[in-house]
């Protein structure tokens, strides 16, 4: 038996209620039951369309951040600027929570990876090879460094992940990218 097919109204509805709880009331804190309250929808239509209330976020997450994606040929410093205010909002604390349950839930972890991770990771290493990078830079390393700059704020809240950091990291990328390592290369 096939059920009915989503609407889409009230797909957009469901995800923009989560994404307003989650800003109000934190990650922990919502529910399927609060979210279907807000959206104005059953709870049977959310248990019909995602199994769990990670499930529902990583969507909400994957279209925000998808729709809110730099333009393919920005420079490193645009991306980081775009990303990282992203990050400092609402998108930020969503990650976290998902993040957070990851640790002790496999197949959240892999979809995360696979749904938001990896094309985020993908596109930063797309724009530093763009740079050109340095020979022998392993630029999966970089994108590590520069993504752990971000993690690091985001979680700990010590320091802003604003358009400062977005040109300080570019800075340091630039002069990693111009001083080769003891035997003329990047070390691995």
């Amino acid at each position: 038996m096939v059920g009915r097919p989503r609407s889409q109204q009230a797909r957009r509805a469901i995800l923009e209620a989560a994404l307003r709880l989650c800003e109000r009331d934190g990650y922990p804190n919502v529910t399927l039951k609060s979210i279907a309250e807000e959206a104005g929808t059953g709870r049977q239509t959310l248990y019909r369309w995602w199994d769990t209330k990670a499930d529902l976020l990583l969507e909400a997450m994957t279209d925000l951040v998808e729709s809110s994606r730099a333009p393919s040929q920005a420079d490193l410093e645009t991306f980081l600027r775009e990303t990282f205010a992203l990050a400092e909002g609402v998108v930020g604390r969503v990650v976290a929570g998902l993040m957070a349950e990851a640790q002790s839930d496999p197949a959240l972890a892999e979809r995360l990876r696979e749904r938001l991770i990896g094309p985020r990771r993908d596109a930063l290493r797309a724009v530093l090879e763009r740079m050109p990078p340095p020979p022998g830079a392993d630029l999966d390393l970089l994108v590590d460094v520069i993504f752990g700059v971000m993690w690091y704020r985001l979680l700990n809240r010590h320091a802003p992940l604003d358009a400062a950091l977005a040109g300080d990291v570019t800075a340091l990328v630039a002069r990693i990218a111009a001083s080769p390592g003891p035997h003329g290369e990047l070390p691995r």
